[in-house]
């Protein structure tokens, strides 16, 4: 008889560390390991509960999905399980599962789908109108994010000729671009930023807030039929079709015989186009096309056995790293940046990487000289993996003393793997101060970008935000390249600069871990610069959406003695400092609306001010003059009245799109 005890021993270690990982991964939004790394242990523990059945613990994650349902949103029972697909790593494996197809179907036709790199969700639609929308969870409950999902363009609201029940599953994502926007503003405003699309995305959709999830642009492709009521189809494919009539985003997929060799081609075609698709992939999922054939071959516990995911390796490379660059952040973090001999990574020339901190370059070792591995984390962010080998005579790096801005000391907090520059005269900081005041998601100063607030900095004109709106037409005519009409545009756009509300100057403020969403929660809870002055952490902390970091973060920088005198001189230059919603469009320009009912995530105020700020008119009762009735949960006469005159009714959902 075989020793079981370090077989046994091993199991219960992997079972522990991937327990760990899809907490991270699935409940918490925040992975701490690569997709690889994950895939490789959890192969790794099927094998050993393969060749030891008595060590198989009901426990084990190869038993179940990943996720749970939070306790921030309802949760909703899946009336149809959202099971997850068995992974391969070969093509030797999709051979296996192809031939175990064969013994049991004859003559078997496949989807060849790419693998959507999201979060799965479940859209149900009752008379064709959506009514839930749910995450996956645990395959058996999610959560209810049926607000949120409603702010996604890409999915309908109401379906023309559908049947009385419908559901349909999709996977949310984020795509490249909005991705690298989302990654840019972060960093600007010193926020922790995401690692990747999925996680972006899965942070995105399970925001208590629906307005900034309607912020992150996601979208969404829709890969299953899950249940339809009196219809009925005899193919998967037919059902994408039919999901595509209904202006479903459905998953593009080509439709192979059970050859092996065309198999592999069609998953060799979407993965060489991998690098060029606006969203991530991360492999390519392989369904059996005849729903009958499904039912007769059926599913294990976990896994349906018509189906695999066939997992892309990640593309890694190796380079030689030439030198580390120090960066100086608007809040004083130096960056150590990797340059590196340029390499092709998912289909663009990559030559920087960020190093991150102290702690990451002594954890890896790395070298200047070293020959390094670098990825692309979600093919989008270059990242060095680790140092290869080291060069001759190469000497561990260690981060300057000084900063290599201002020549000041540098100093690290306790535990703190992030170095900082002290000096707040430091033009490194102050030129990225400047630029992020300036930029369009702060103060949106048209036409200051960094190349001007560099040339203002350099000339002694500016040297903090506040100098800005001091500037000249007469000291700006004696720089180079700026003209009579240019000095006036830029002049205007200053000035024009300081009727922006309130929550656009705390965002261009640039207070560590608050950017635009959360300094618009700021500016409702207290309405003021001087009531947010005299804040306490735990009232800032009790904001929903906020937390004790973020609100460490906001009273720290408010007891700065140079904060706070830039604060007094940009409110004596007559910036916004009270918190008011000021019409921003015409879009609903002499209409009337009426709000009726509780809405999913907005206050009556909130849904009043957003439509006073378009334009629109807000009334109490219905009448023939009413353009819109707002209707939330248990509308009562009003949406009534609404309906016998027939004034149109939208939702939340709907109003918070008609004002993007």
């Amino acid at each position: 008889m075989p020793n079981e005890t370090l077989p046994a021993a091993r199991i219960d270690e992997l079972i522990t560390r991937l327990e760990v990982l899809a907490d991270a991964y699935y409940n918490q939004d925040n992975p701490i390991a690569e997709d690889y790394e994950y895939d490789m242990l959890m192969q790794e523990l099927k094998t050993l509960e393969a060749e030891y059945p008595a060590l198989l613990r009901q426990d084990s994650p190869t038993q179940r999905v990943g996720g749970k349902a939070s306790g921030k949103f309802d949760k909703v029972a899946h009336t149809v399980q959202m099971g997850s697909l068995q992974d391969v790593f070969s093509y030797e494996q999709v051979r296996q599962f192809l031939a175990r197809v064969q013994e049991t179907v004859p003559e078997p036709v496949f989807t060849v789908e790419p693998k959507i790199d999201g979060l799965s969700v479940s859209l149900l639609y009752e008379n064709g109108v959506l009514t839930v929308g749910s995450t996956r969870g645990d395959g058996f409950v999610g959560e209810n994010v049926t607000g949120n999902l409603k702010t996604l363009h890409s999915i309908p609201l109401k379906l023309k000729n559908a049947p009385p029940l419908l559901e349909v599953r999709g996977e949310v994502y984020m795509p490249r671009e909005q991705f690298a926007r989302v990654i840019e503003q972060q960093e600007a405003n010193g926020e922790q930023p995401f690692k990747n699309p999925r996680n972006a995305a899965a942070g995105s959709l399970r925001q208590k807030d629906s307005k900034i999830t309607a912020s992150r642009k996601l979208e969404i492709f829709v890969f299953n039929l899950q249940q339809a009521e009196g219809i009925t189809f005899d193919t998967h494919s037919d059902s994408l079709d039919r999901l595509q009539q209904w202006k479903f985003p459905t998953v593009p997929y080509t439709l192979c015989d059970a050859d092996p060799e065309k198999i592999i081609a069609a998953i060799e075609q979407i993965g060489g186009a991998r690098g060029t698709l606006p969203y991530d992939i991360d492999g390519v999922v392989i369904k059996l096309n005849d729903l009958a054939q499904r039912d007769r071959l059926g599913s294990t516990a976990k896994y349906p056995r018509w189906a695999v995911a066939y997992k892309f390796p990640p593309e890694e490379k190796q380079t030689r790293l030439t030198r580390i660059e120090i960066q100086v952040g608007r809040t004083g973090v130096l960056t150590p940046v990797a340059v590196f001999e340029p390499i092709l990574l998912a289909g663009t020339a990559v030559a920087r990487a960020t190093l991150h901190n102290r702690q990451f370059i002594e954890e890896k070792d790395i070298r200047v000289g070293d020959t390094i591995l670098v990825r692309k984390a979600g093919d989008i962010i270059p990242e060095v993996l680790s140092s290869v080998s080291h060069a001759e005579n190469s000497e561990p790096y260690t981060l300057p003393t000084h900063c290599p801005a201002c020549h000041a000391p540098v100093s690290q907090e306790d535990d703190a793997a992030a170095v900082r520059c002290r000096n707040p005269l430091c033009p490194a900081q102050m030129f990225r101060s400047i630029v992020h005041f300036a930029s369009k998601a702060a103060m949106n100063i048209d036409g200051l970008g960094p190349a001007i607030v560099q040339q203002l900095m350099d000339e002694g004109l500016v040297q903090s935000p506040a100098d800005l709106y001091t500037l000249t037409a007469e000291q700006l005519l004696r720089l180079e390249g700026f003209r009579e009409k240019s000095v006036q545009n830029l002049l205007n756009a200053i000035e024009q600069s300081k009727t922006q509300p309130l929550d656009r100057v705390i965002a261009a403020l640039g207070i560590p871990n608050i950017g635009q969403s959360t300094a618009v929660l700021l500016c409702e809870q207290f309405g003021s610069i001087d009531a947010l002055r005299h804040a306490t952490v735990s009232e800032i902390a009790a904001i929903d959406g906020l937390g004790e970091i973020m609100a460490q973060s906001v009273c720290d920088t408010f007891a700065d003695s140079d904060f706070l005198a830039l604060l007094d001189r940009l409110t004596e230059l007559g910036l916004t400092m009270e918190y008011r919603q000021k019409q921003t469009s015409d879009q609903f320009a002499g209409m009337i609306f009426v709000l009726t009912g509780t809405l999913p995530t907005l206050k009556r105020d909130e849904a009043k001010a957003l439509i006073e700020a378009a334009g629109g008119k807000v009334t109490g009762s219905v009448s023939k003059k009413t353009s819109f009735v707002v209707a939330g949960e248990e509308a009562g006469s009003k949406l009534t009245k609404a309906n016998e005159l027939g004034i149109p009714v939208m939702d939340e959902a709907e109003l918070l799109r008609r004002l993007q």
